[in-house]
């Protein structure tokens, strides 16, 4: 086995899915890995941040991941791969394998990734594919990495990110007003999960969770100040807005026309 600087931190809610996945695809790998399981079965933890946190302080090594429980590493010299990759970044904040650049003139153009989802397996629809590391502006919650030295002076934010969604994405923003670099790498994983299915969640408010929108307000408040837009997986948000006027693709369509009239 190779040493390497790697803490894997991973808070769970279905110790099936944790074991096939996860725990599963680290066993595989050639090099050694530090791992922090936390079971939320029991729902301990309410929010992503807080959890995180948690787990993240008692990494000991070099890089902290934070992976979903349903992620696979592909191939079995992922973490050495990745390792190599974060060392050649420097002032590196965070780090993750799908991200979303400023620039591009629609959602799917702005996404940066190599990985697959779903069962049978899927490229991830938010590409271009890339093959090497990438600025963007944030990036998804499936796996993010943050060197320990960063993450023992920021941590994710447990007042704006009180629930399960955008954390990483408020991180990046974090980082960035810090002057730190945010980076997608060209690893390849498979994600058991795809984002937020839309049509699930598809109302007269929105399509997506109420709770996504009520995290996404404290994130427009937060970062209006650097930020006239976020971008994510699960869309574009001007800061300029409250999140309540952008449930509507409609409205979203207006407040772009409204911008390119400031503008």
């Amino acid at each position: 086995m190779v040493e390497i600087m790697i803490s894997v931190v991973c808070v769970y809610n279905n110790k099936e899915i944790f074991s096939e996945f996860l725990l599963k695809s680290l066993n595989n790998q050639t090099a050694e890995f530090e791992l922090i399981g936390i079971d939320n079965t029991s729902n301990e933890f309410k929010s992503a941040a807080e959890a995180l946190n948690y787990g993240g302080e008692r990494a000991r090594n070099k890089y902290v991941m934070f992976a979903h429980q349903d992620v696979s590493f592909l191939p079995d010299s992922w973490l050495e791969d990745t390792e190599i990759f974060l060392d050649s970044v420097s002032n590196l904040g965070i780090a993750g394998v799908v991200g979303m650049s400023e620039s591009g003139s629609s959602n799917q153009e702005r996404g940066r990734n190599i990985i697959t989802h779903g069962t049978p397996s899927q490229v991830w629809p938010w590409g271009n594919r890339i093959q090497k590391p990438e600025p963007v502006q944030t990036l998804d919650e499936c796996l993010v990495i943050i060197p320990k030295s960063t993450f023992d002076v920021l941590k994710f934010d447990e007042n704006t990110c009180d629930g399960w969604h955008l954390y990483a994405v408020d991180y990046c923003l974090s980082a960035t007003k810090r002057g730190l670099e945010v980076y997608v790498l060209p690893m390849a994983i498979h994600h058991l999960s795809s984002a937020i299915s839309k049509k699930k969640f598809k109302s007269l408010t929105g399509p997506l969770p109420d709770e996504y929108y009520v995290t996404l307000d404290k994130l427009i408040k937060k970062h209006s100040d650097l930020f006239k837009r976020i971008y994510t997986t699960c869309g574009d948000w001007s800061t300029s807005f409250p999140a309540g006027f952008q449930r509507s693709s409609c409205m979203q369509r207006f407040i772009v026309y409204l911008e390119k009239l400031r503008n």
